[in-house]
């Protein structure tokens, strides 16, 4: 299948292919008259979810939503190979934070398992499954090619020999790779998923909820088709790889006694540039140290985004524009952004916060006096009302809000200019103090006394507005900036381990901040003014050791670039 660029503005506009075929299926004569739409959404409990699985819930999840149907969460847990219970909780726990529920419909593919096999052994009686010997060396030399059938030597093994072999493989007669059940449909199919697949393996690990009770596990195509059966799913919605194997799905579903004839439905999965998605290199990630774990803000995981400062609605609108499609597509990892700053920008308070301080002195403000000024919580909703800040003599600024020597163009505080400090008054740089390094330790200034609340009586006009934090009340925090974490956009392209970003974190300590968000709750998100949107960070921050980490710029580049 190829691959393209999504431009949001055309996924935007797109229509959901998944709800036209759902409509024609509830019609009257259609597949699923007067039935009610049903869904599931089957994560393996192998790691946490990511951005990816964020779209598959969104359709899953939205899908049932908009029939006023049902949607079951499951968790695919055949391969008890990495599969555990600190993973179920996290799927569980990241669904319900993107505004999800699935009632009391939570089930585990574990919980088939003795059906499975009761129909496993039943296709074996009628003829259409047989246990092989084919090493999976010899089944990958004997799987044929597009001018050469597969074949196997079992396939004409008598129904009561292959019964009586599954029943030893189930009792643990036989080591792992001796012996597998496969499906007898189409040695010379054209899909090779139809070249007698395995049904089901020999896998002596113990399992993370049915201990050693099993030693054989069914395979996914073999398992899924059953569940969503047994579950009366009408709709199984799946990603655009499992194409190809939607006619074994159907064999399955029709070669069995089933209470449910559920229809598969493929669509195209999601692609972010500058990032992986593959679990498999999310948890390298995490072993070999280039992360600090599965949450870390860098990573794509739901759990990273969220404590990065993603919220529930920026990732569920990021799925919704960029719609639903039947091609694989690569979407700019700068459209997820500009989702999160349209959300944040109108729900996330303001705050004033100077990452790289330097001291501000006002030489002709009264040495000890302090008032204060009624600044707004967030601008674009006048409900959220005002905060008081205070004001004093000594103040810290933006080291890159002064220059002695000026640049062209350059508006803020140099020496003889004025510039308006945010709400308060408006300053006239006088001058600076250096250490002997030459590096500037304070900036000197002269406050107008009538320009209070920043307004010119005068109507003389001020280029620049800066920001500032009260050095008397001012608390110290540590500020980490998040980048992308890889420097090419297809880091899956090649070995993504050499193209890790250096620069993907830094870290600022000594940062000066209003002393109320000190006390800031897990995953509160700001806007500190002119600097970006922020989040106090759910695992390190404590009112004593304040930890923001940066979620997204103010520029969003996106934008522009669209």
């Amino acid at each position: 299948m190829s691959e393209e660029t999504v431009k949001p503005e055309t996924a935007e506009s797109s229509g959901n292919f998944i709800h036209t075929l759902i409509e024609e299926d509830l019609k009257p004569g259609g597949r699923f008259e007067g039935q009610k739409v049903h869904t599931r959404f089957p994560p393996e409990p192998n790691g946490y979810l990511h951005i990816g699985h964020a779209k598959a819930i969104c359709i899953d999840f939205g899908t049932a939503e908009k029939f006023g149907g049902l949607c079951n969460l499951r968790m695919d847990d055949t391969n008890p190979t990495k599969e555990g219970g600190e993973y179920v909780d996290a799927i569980r726990e990241d669904i319900r934070w993107l505004g999800f529920s699935w009632g009391d419909r939570f089930f585990y593919a574990s919980d088939y398992f003795p059906k499975m096999y009761e129909l496993a052994e039943d296709l074996i009686r009628r003829g259409f499954a047989y246990v092989c010997e084919l090493t999976p060396d010899q089944m990958h030399e004997y799987r044929g090619d597009l001018t050469h059938p597969a074949k196997s030597p079992y396939r004409n093994r008598p129904a009561e020999e292959s019964l009586d072999l599954f029943r030893r493989m189930r009792a643990g007669e036989f080591e792992d790779g001796r012996m597998t059940l496969r499906a007898k449909i189409d040695l010379a199919s054209g899909n090779f998923n139809l070249r007698d697949p395995v049904l089901y393996r020999i896998n002596h690990l113990p399992h993370h909820r049915t201990g050693t009770k099993w030693c054989i596990y069914p395979m996914y195509d073999f398992a899924h088709p059953i569940e969503d059966a047994l579950e009366g799913v009408t709709h199984s919605l799946c990603s655009l790889e499992f194409e190809d194997h939607r006619p074994l799905y159907d064999w399955v579903i029709e070669h069995i006694d089933l209470p449910a004839k559920p229809r598969q439905i493929e669509f195209a999965r999601l692609g972010i540039n500058n990032t992986v998605m593959s679990k498999r290199k999310l948890r390298t990630l995490v072993e070999k140290g280039a992360v600090t774990g599965w949450d870390d803000p860098r990573m794509p995981t739901l759990r990273g985004l969220r404590r990065r400062g993603y919220t529930p609605a920026s990732i569920r609108n990021f799925c919704e524009r960029i719609g639903v499609a039947k091609v694989n597509s690569t979407v700019d990892y700068g459209f997820l952004e500009h989702c999160l700053r349209e959300d944040l920008n109108e729900n996330a308070r303001r705050a004033m916060a100077v990452l790289n301080p330097v001291k501000l002195i006002l030489t002709n403000y009264p040495a000890g006096k302090t008032e204060t000024f009624a600044v707004e919580n967030n601008p674009e909703k006048p409900e959220s009302g005002t905060r008081s800040v205070s004001f004093s003599r000594e103040l810290w600024i933006e080291r890159e809000d002064f220059m002695e020597v000026p640049a062209k163009k350059y508006f803020r505080l140099f020496p003889g200019n004025e510039v308006r400090l945010k709400t308060a008054y408006v300053v006239k740089c006088t001058g600076c103090e250096k250490n002997a390094e030459g590096n500037v330790t304070a900036v000197y200034a002269e406050y107008d006394p009538q320009t209070r609340g920043g307004n010119t009586p005068d109507g003389r006009k001020v280029k620049s507005t800066i920001h500032w934090v009260d050095a008397k009340t001012a608390v110290d925090a540590e500020i980490r900036l998040y980048d992308r974490l890889f420097t090419v956009p297809d880091p899956e392209a090649g070995d993504f381990l050499k193209v890790l970003n250096p620069d993907s974190l830094k870290v600022l300590t000594g940062c000066k901040m209003e002393p109320w968000l000190a006390n800031a709750k897990p995953d509160e998100r700001f806007q500190f003014m002119r600097q970006g949107y922020f989040c106090a960070d759910s695992r390190d921050s404590t009112p004593d050791h304040p930890v923001f980490n940066r979620a997204v710029s103010l520029k969003d580049g996106f934008k522009k670039k669209k």
